[in-house]
């Protein structure tokens, strides 16, 4: 691990909360004209995940920041080009694996040369492949265009989930090594291109080495974050923690230390240069969210234990399928298991800090409903963890 150097300032776990919330986008007036596009250049990338409660992960993250964006809105912004005229349309966002299989700014393509790499140098795994598959994977795309995995000849065979089809493996393979790119999705189906074909020509190159881009994406994760501790930017785009120590002083984040941290941080130094002010938002949060996704980081800020049960089996939840953290006023003060039944949002199981946490709880379900087109929110009352807290929930709900 490295050393870090005398700290460049000295910040109070309160001071490091909100610059990590203004960071992330949840202290200070939204940037509305650049939506749900300026969020994710601002975090950098975006977790996608295949789990859909209220709505995937994907929406959740922008309309947790801005409010309730349309639905439509926040998928054209990630998958709808810009025609410049007679040029080519030119993509907005790309997928690739960064934290986990993230929506990325275009801008990065780059700064993935290392990963690329990586992947190519490394043995595959899993998944055999038939000879010519992969090259009869990319005449197809070169000759036809754009396609899903079904059109390319069906994502699975017929045994299980796993058991993906040849043509299914050697375009996963190729887009792992970048020779094909994925900038758009129909319905939740990856349409795959060449990469040649579908990557700006001014970004479509490898050449910066391993070096420069983890700086890059260091310096990328120092500022999306606003302040972090070395897993914790290392862990932002899945970087190793030697990676990290071999960039870090030229990244241009500033060590600093955090009162009660116990371990080293770094800093953007545009967050330590003004005092992290305005409005909080109340919503609730997806667990993919990059704000709580990495569960030491989120004890370490909020003092708040989360973790993403879904696939934990049903008898060991404590609470819920799907829970959603709260935020209100800078704070996670409490987290709701919803779900969707009809025009009704159900809160199935509701855990609250105490008696101050019911309005905000209550307020981030009626926002979450009525962006979902639901007309009613209720409440399991014996599955609230202060049982003589649920009439007021239910109060404040209605």
């Amino acid at each position: 691990m490295t050393t870090a150097p005398r700290p460049a300032a000295e910040l109070s776990a309160d001071e490091a909360r909100r610059i990590a919330l203004r960071a992330q986008g949840f202290l200070g007036a939204p940037d509305r004209r650049s939506g749900v596009r300026g969020v994710l250049r601002a975090l950098g990338q975006v977790q996608l995940d295949t789990i859909s409660v209220l709505a995937r992960s994907h929406e959740l993250i922008p309309y947790a920041r801005l409010g309730a964006v349309g639905r439509g809105t926040v998928e054209d912004a990630y998958w709808t080009g810009v025609s410049d005229g007679a040029l080519p349309t030119r993509p907005h966002a790309f997928e690739y694996w960064s934290h986990a299989a993230c929506v990325l700014p275009i801008e990065e393509w780059p700064h993935f040369a290392f990963r690329r790499r990586a992947y190519r140098d490394r043995p595959h795994w899993h998944h055999d492949l038939s000879a010519g598959a992969y090259d009869k994977v990319i005449d197809q795309l070169r000759s036809e265009g754009p396609q899903t995995a079904t059109e390319l000849g069906g994502a699975k065979n017929k045994g299980e989930w796993w058991d993906w089809s040849d043509a299914k493996i050697a375009v996963e393979r190729a887009l792992m090594h970048g020779e094909v790119v994925v900038v758009e999705r129909r319905g939740w189906k990856r349409v795959y291109d060449l990469a040649e074909r579908a990557i700006p020509q001014a970004l479509l190159h490898d050449e910066l080495d391993d070096t420069e881009c983890v700086r890059r994406l260091v310096r990328q994760a120092g500022e999306a974050l606003g302040v972090g501790t070395r897993a914790d930017i290392a862990d932002y785009h899945r970087i190793k923690g030697e990676q990290f120590d071999a960039v870090v002083e030229a990244s241009g984040l500033v060590p600093v230390t955090v009162a009660g941290w116990g371990k080293p941080a770094w800093a953007d130094p545009a967050a330590l240069a003004s005092e992290p002010r305005g409005r909080h938002r109340t919503t609730l949060l997806s667990p993919f969210d990059s704000l709580i996704w990495e569960r030491a980081r989120t004890e370490r800020i909020f003092g708040f234990t989360h973790r993403l049960e879904a696939y934990v089996p049903k008898q060991k939840r404590v609470h819920g399928y799907f829970a959603m953290p709260v935020l209100a006023g800078g704070r996670l003060v409490g987290r709701v298991d919803p779900a969707r039944e009809g025009g009704t949002l159900v809160a199935r199981q509701v855990t609250l800090d105490g008696p101050k946490a019911v309005p905000a709880v209550a307020r981030a379900l009626r926002e979450a409903a009525e962006w979902v087109g639901c007309d009613a929110v209720s409440v399991v009352p014996d599955r609230v963890n202060h049982p003589e807290l649920a009439p007021e929930l239910v109060r404040a709900l209605s």
